[in-house]
């Protein structure tokens, strides 16, 4: 083999042929598809040129599956920092510009030190010049306004986020299941 394999991962879909998420996407390692087809807890539905064998077997690397059993996406999600960040669409509330995820933070609406909590309501993506800004103060005393006003996101809302940031590497046979807006080529 003169390609490490480790570079052959599988896009996973649910049940009904979405993918279980956008961002990060859904996507097994090799290692992890390969055990699940054994296993029979998924369908392979597109494959790699690439296989990987034994004494006995060889099975093509699996480049698309899909899930034998629907996994419901009706529970909320989890309060993390990335999925403030996604919620909020990798934005400043206060400024409107966009940033990567490194160089941003995020800010309690009512500082902690007033009695804010760190919940979906109260916290919101900030730069860190805005950040900085704001300080331990509430938004009128520091003279700052919110772009929009923060809530509990449904998976749904984070799906529909995350769709809007593709991924730098998107195999050929997973566009059929990715809807990206994206220009596609001319048949």
């Amino acid at each position: 083999m003169t390609a490490a394999v480790d570079n052959f991962p599988a896009l996973v879909l649910n049940a009904d042929f979405r993918p279980l998420s956008y961002f990060p996407l859904s996507l097994w390692s090799w290692q992890d598809t390969v055990k699940a087809v054994f296993l029979s807890r998924v369908n392979v539905v597109s494959e790699y040129d690439r296989a990987v064998h034994s004494p006995s077997w060889e099975i093509k690397l699996p480049s698309v599956i899909s899930l034998k059993n629907y996994v419901h996406m009706d529970r909320r999600p989890a309060f993390t920092r990335f999925n403030v960040f996604l919620r909020d669409a990798f934005s400043c509330q206060y400024c409107g510009g966009h940033f990567r995820s490194e160089v941003l933070t995020f800010d309690h609406i009512v500082p902690r030190s007033k009695g804010g909590t760190t919940v979906w309501n109260n916290v919101v993506t900030a730069c860190e010049p805005c950040n900085l800004k704001k300080g331990h103060r509430l938004l009128e005393r520091a003279g700052m306004r919110l772009r929009r006003r923060p809530g509990k996101p449904s998976n749904f809302e984070l799906q529909e986020n995350g769709r809007a940031f593709p991924p730098n590497f998107l195999h050929e046979s997973w566009r059929d299941f990715l809807y990206w807006d994206t220009e596609l080529d001319p048949a």
